[in-house]
Order: C-alpha cells, then sequence, then structure tokens
C-alpha cells in the first residue's frame, strides 16, 4: 500500500528551489536560499522534505566519500562530475555512450542494466586553472 502524503508548501518550495538551479546544492545552500521568503524554515524541515522527495523519486542525492550530499531535481539516469577542488557537481550527458556501456555490461556479465548512478571525481576547469 502505497503512504499517500498531504502537499506541503515548504516541500513545493524546496523542490521549486531545486528544480531551478543547474547546480546541485546541498540541504544547507537550499536552507539558505529559502529562508527569507518561509521565516519559519528549519534546516531540520528541509533535510526531510528533501528525503520525502527523494522517496518520491523527485530528486536524487549526489554524495561523494567525507562531502555532504548534494540534491538534483534531474532524475532521468545521467553522470555526475564531482570536483575534489571546489566540490562543484556538475552534470555530464553521455547519452551516446550510455547505450554502449550498457551493452558492454550485458554482454560481459548478463545483466540487463536499467539505470546507473555514475560519478567521476577530478578537478573542474576552474581548479586547473588556478
Amino acid at each position: 500500500m502505497e503512504l499517500k502524503r498531504n502537499k506541503s508548501k515548504k516541500r513545493e518550495a524546496i523542490y521549486d528551489a531545486l528544480a531551478k538551479v543547474t547546480c546541485h546544492p546541498t540541504a544547507e545552500m537550499l536552507y539558505e536560499s529559502l529562508k527569507d521568503d518561509y521565516p519559519e524554515l528549519s534546516l531540520g524541515t528541509v533535510y526531510r522534505n528533501l528525503a520525502v522527495l527523494e522517496e518520491e523519486g523527485r530528486v536524487i542525492s549526489v554524495s561523494h566519500d567525507g562531502g555532504h550530499a548534494h540534491y538534483d531535481a534531474r532524475t532521468e539516469p545521467h553522470a555526475h562530475f564531482i570536483c575534489s577542488g571546489c566540490q562543484s557537481v556538475m552534470d555530464m550527458d553521455l547519452c551516446d555512450k550510455t547505450e554502449e556501456l550498457y551493452k558492454c555490461i550485458e554482454d560481459s556479465y548478463g545483466y540487463k542494466v536499467e539505470s546507473h548512478s555514475l560519478c567521476f571525481t577530478g578537478l573542474c576547469s576552474s581548479c586547473l586553472e588556478r
């Protein structure tokens, strides 16, 4: 039985704030961007609602060792690049390579790939220039 949740003004504000940016903010960054418009909003509320949104499949979290989770409203399978210098998280569209990778995995291991979560780490172009 699916749990039916009530609509929440704060949850929708959190989702909307996330959906309109291309960066991948942390819960703290979302809280900072919303607290002026929602003075009663707490950081705990942001975390709880992000967990609900993730459970509902409306957002994904991108985590890396020792870092905070970053959130993304773009939920279709795509890769991310995490800069080890500035901790930025950026989308990578590898659509033309994804089918090839899925086929390689299926041919090599006999698995049926349905989705993926792929993160690359390194230095972004801005950090390389420094």
